[in-house]
């Protein structure tokens, strides 16, 4: 009888492990994280930001590929809470996405473990809170992923691996610019920017003479492009939202709202401390921010203006996100799409087109996505799904191409079928620089140019070796093209990464449909799923 039942829990604990999709030959790294209230002064002012274990910045995840990550979170605000994985693509798994349409808040006082994996996945990304406005009071960190030992890289190991994360801040609370936001009114211009949570000279980089360094970049502000530089030096771009890029070299290099990218730099200069120098792009006016970086052996501090940087030329900006290519000859893993690495050649069996707007809809400033306004539901899309229940979201919401009629409110989900290839095109009408981020997903950037799309635009694609990211620009009265392989099934967020577009309806779900029921193509939902909303009192599963 002993023996039996030693082979039942056996047989229960293997079926667990796989029906929660966690692969035991890859390590397991456990992250314990209390989110409170503390007061923090970025801009020399007082303010009460959101930390994690009483950081911020939050702390780093630091992994490697296919790492499991158990991140238990405990919301000590007053308010609920959720944290988001930009660039993570949660592979067959968008019941850990953590934004409003696949998960419910963790409410004040409780906890919420999310189970990670960092599958198939190289690269440096950026974890963020994604309700209101909170990612403007902190609550930020950085997702630095690693090759797999005895995985080539193709470049030497650096001296060291700096983090910047960096971006536009504000002296409001994030209470006071979702009131702002909801008044109708448009936010007011940032206060400045920050680097590591640090205004001014507020952070410094230790290097040694003659050595080369990374350093990983990601714009997490919430309403403006940056550009950052290093007065003296140049830098070459290594990686870009998981992707090894070819490794051309740059003076300054533009990073958009939402986006992460590494680039490498020797200290060859006389030894004395530069700026490491964050501004503004397409602003008036420029907001400047400075780091120090200092040489080990350096005596002298740093003195004079910082660098000067491009402000509001377009064409400089389009022109090197044109320059930046995949590494063809790289190791490591590599967006998929059908078996085929080659992208170029695979026919898209649909084109959606996506154009951003702002209308007035009641009275009060919107904004839109092919004339429609995400309105947030009473239930998360992804668990209204799960338990079919009716009258949350219809499929019919979110048109393939723009009407250009008048903005509308809706709760907007986009059917999409699993395994098909498809383009979209993001067509941007306005006078600002758009900025999209899609979840779950790695996408080639075939295209941008100005004007309006039009089919013959296909004709200067690049289909051979364009790079693979999850955030992408699209320039003033211009447009961006995409190839994406719908190889992950879930319900996925396309979103503005202004955050005031975002919040007040720029963004929308695609769902990506199977109708196998395998836990090859989804793993199920999670047995500690919050639930909320009409899906309060249901039972999530036994295992």
């Amino acid at each position: 009888m002993r023996d039996l039942n030693t082979v039942f829990s056996l047989f229960i604990l293997v079926v667990s492990l796989f029906v929660n999709g966690i692969n035991g030959e890859n390590p397991y790294r456990f992250y314990t994280w209390k989110i409170t209230y503390g007061d923090i002064y970025p801009l020399g002012v007082k303010q009460q930001g959101i930390l994690i274990n009483g950081q911020f910045p939050g702390p780093q995840i630091d992994c490697v590929t296919n790492d499991n990550l158990i991140v238990s979170v405990y919301n000590y605000l007053n308010e609920p809470f959720l944290l988001s994985w930009n660039g993570l693509q949660q592979r067959k798994n968008s019941w850990q996405d953590g934004v409003s349409g696949t998960n419910c808040p963790i409410p004040p006082r409780r906890n919420f473990t999310y189970l990670l994996q960092a599958k198939d996945q190289i690269g440096s990304f950026y974890y963020f809170p994604s309700l209101g406005f909170h990612k403007a009071a902190g609550g930020f960190g950085s997702i630095k992923i690693s090759s797999r030992p005895g995985i080539p890289v193709p470049f030497p190991p650096p001296a060291g691996d700096y983090t910047v994360l960096a971006g536009d801040w504000f002296k409001r609370s994030h209470r006071q610019l979702t009131l702002i936001s909801e008044a109708g009114h448009n936010l007011p211009f940032p206060d400045g920017l920050l680097i590591n949570g640090h205004g001014w000279n507020g952070y410094t980089f230790t290097v040694d003479q003659g050595k080369t360094y990374r350093f990983r970049i990601s714009n997490v502000g919430i309403a403006t492009s940056i550009n950052f530089r290093i007065q003296g030096h140049t830098m070459k771009l290594v990686e870009v939202e998981g992707s090894h890029t070819l490794q051309n070299t740059y003076s300054s290099m533009d990073l958009h709202l939402g986006q992460s990218c590494s680039v490498l730099f020797t200290a060859d200069q006389v030894p004395k401390d530069y700026y490491f120098t964050v501004s503004s792009r397409f602003t008036s006016p420029v907001l400047t921010t400075t780091a120090i970086l200092h040489y080990s052996n350096s005596f002298s501090r740093v003195s004079g203006p910082p660098p000067g940087g491009p402000t509001t030329e377009i064409g400089s900006s389009l022109n090197q996100a044109r320059s930046i290519r995949w590494n063809l000859t790289a190791s490591g893993p590599r967006p998929n799409p059908q078996g085929s690495y080659h992208y170029g050649m695979i026919k898209t069996s649909r084109t959606i087109i996506l154009a951003n707007s702002a209308p007035i809809i009641n009275g009060k400033q919107r904004y839109a996505v092919n004339s429609v306004s995400y309105v947030q539901a009473d239930t998360p899309l992804k668990l209204a799904d799960h338990f079919k229940i009716g009258g949350v979201f219809n499929l019919g919401s979110m048109p393939d191409k723009p009407s250009w009629g008048n903005g509308y409110l809706a709760t907007s989900v986009m059917a999409a079928d699993f395994r098909a290839y498809i383009e979209i095109v993001f067509q941007n009408w306005e006078d600002s620089v758009q900025s999209w981020h899609i979840d779950g997903y790695s996408f080639f950037v075939v295209g941008m140019d100005g004007g309006q799309w039009t089919p013959t635009s296909r004709s200067g694609y690049n289909l051979r070796d364009t790079v693979a990211r999850s955030t992408i620009q699209v320039y003033p009265k211009s447009w961006t093209a995409i190839y994406m392989a719908l190889d992950n099934v879930g319900m996925w967020n396309i979103r503005s990464e202004n955050w005031a577009r975002q919040y007040l309806g720029q963004q929308f779900y695609l769902r990506v449909y199977t109708s196998s029921n395998s836990f090859r193509d989804e793993y199920p939902i999670p047995k500690n799923a919050l639930l909320c909303g009409r899906a309060s009192g249901r039972r999530t599963r036994p295992l």
